[in-house]
């Protein structure tokens, strides 16, 4: 594949399931509008869309050389994409021929909604685990008996803000191995961990599970969906959250667990020298993800790191990585936050890696320098957002959820494993 200045050139839909079961590096970029891209895309498309290249491009493919291939539905605008590209650096972009029309007549899978695969890869996790849940019902009335419960919700902070189930406690997806300890000491407290939808609160229930925390551990079913669906009212504008600092034997606790974790999952571990050498193979493209939050991360970071709240960086790989091949290496100074964001990459084909250490010499302060974020325009309102028949429509979210682990046996190039 190659592109000049005036003209793309083309790959198949072959080109790019070759590429994909070769685990090969690709960017495959849906230049649509975000509410185009989630009615229909590849599992491993990442969506850039055409206006957005020049703010994007190469934050997201940090390396020219990277392997793109840019596709449309035949609305033209791909092929201004991939002119647009060429004019940043990259070396190597081709047009699917055919467009999105050319992989619906090969029979292949579209997959619906943003952040699809790593959605399927919570429901194949709750699959093959077992995940243990509790509906909406019972843990309401676990709260109206005041039992012994924590409930945890993984999500980011700013979105707990806006709605979250009575009396839980902000702990973000990375954050709960490390926490979960100090905020449920006693082994006979049970904790349920709880998101929007479902990903988040399986991911988040199998960490603890998987780190071996002696407490009883469950998914809120369906999350605050499944809580609205049962008509029971959600709190807004709360600000528990998880205390900043650690006790020094619960982070010993948790790193221990979660770095036997990670290798369990495969994952490496980088020394700073070895992390030299590694950047130095140009042929690959590297991400550098610092997966703490953000106010850690801005008060000091390794040079060269950006920043990916690991909970985040599972749910939104698409974003956070669009090169499907790359490696990912992930820094944390208390260990357990990599460890575990590692492990779940791993499993879901990444080449992943932790850094040992980075944190001992001169740091980076302040944000990442990441694109601005996107504004209104072009996107995706789900189903239940904006109708009439909420209900129904979350219902029918929740159904194609669950559909999602037969749309990954029918298309066959993820990769996905569990342990």
């Amino acid at each position: 594949m190659a592109s000049t200045a005036l003209q793309a050139a083309t790959a198949s839909v072959a080109d790019i399931r070759d590429r994909l079961l070769l685990r090969q590096e690709l960017a495959l970029i849906d230049v649509r509008e975000e509410d185009a891209f989630a009615r229909g895309h590849p599992l491993f498309a990442a969506q850039i869309p055409l206006r957005r290249i020049g703010e994007e491009a190469r934050w997201r493919i940090p390396r020219p050389s990277t392997p793109i291939i840019v596709y449309d539905d035949g609305e033209g605008l791909a092929e201004l994409a991939a002119r647009r590209l060429g004019e940043l650096g990259f070396a190597e972009v081709s047009l699917l021929a055919g467009g999105l029309q050319a992989w619906r007549e090969a029979g292949y899978e579209l997959f619906e909604d943003v952040n699809s695969y790593s959605k399927a890869f919570g429901e194949l996790v709750e699959q093959r685990r077992g995940t243990p849940a509790l509906p909406a019902e019972e843990v309401q009335a676990l709260i109206r008996e005041k039992a012994d419960i924590a409930i945890l919700d993984a999500r980011r902070f700013d979105e707990y803000q806006v709605m979250t189930i009575p009396t839980s406690t902000s702990v973000p997806g990375a954050e709960l191995v490390l926490k979960a300890r100090g905020l449920a000491p006693d082994p006979d407290t049970t904790i349920i961990v709880n998101c929007a939808g479902r990903t988040r609160s399986i991911i988040g229930a199998q960490s603890l599970i998987n780190a071996r925390l002696p407490n009883k551990v469950y998914a809120l079913r369906n999350g605050t969906i499944g809580w609205t669906l049962a008509r029971q009212v959600l709190e807004t504008g709360q600000a528990r959250r998880a205390p900043d600092l650690v006790d020094e034997e619960e982070v010993r606790e948790a790193r221990s667990a979660a770095r036997e974790v990670a290798y369990q999952a495969g994952v490496k571990r980088l020394s700073p020298a070895e992390l030299d050498a590694l950047k130095a193979d140009g042929s690959r493209t590297f991400y550098l993800y610092d997966v703490r939050q953000p106010g850690e991360f801005e008060a000091g970071h390794a040079p060269g790191f950006r920043n990916a709240p690991g909970g985040q960086l599972v749910q939104e790989t698409d974003h956070y990585a669009p090169v499907r091949g790359a490696r990912i290496v992930l820094s944390d100074d208390l260990g357990p936050r990599a460890d575990m964001t590692a492990s779940w990459l791993a499993q879901m084909g990444w080449e992943a890696y932790v850094l040992d250490g980075g944190f001992s010499g001169p740091l980076e302060t302040g944000p990442d320098g990441a694109p601005p974020l996107r504004g209104p325009e072009g996107r995706y309102r789900r189903p239940y957002e904006g109708t009439d028949h909420k209900e129904a429509a979350m219902q029918a979210y929740l159904d194609w959820e669950y559909g999602l682990i037969q749309q990954l046996e029918r298309d066959g190039t993820h990769g996905f494993f569990v342990i």
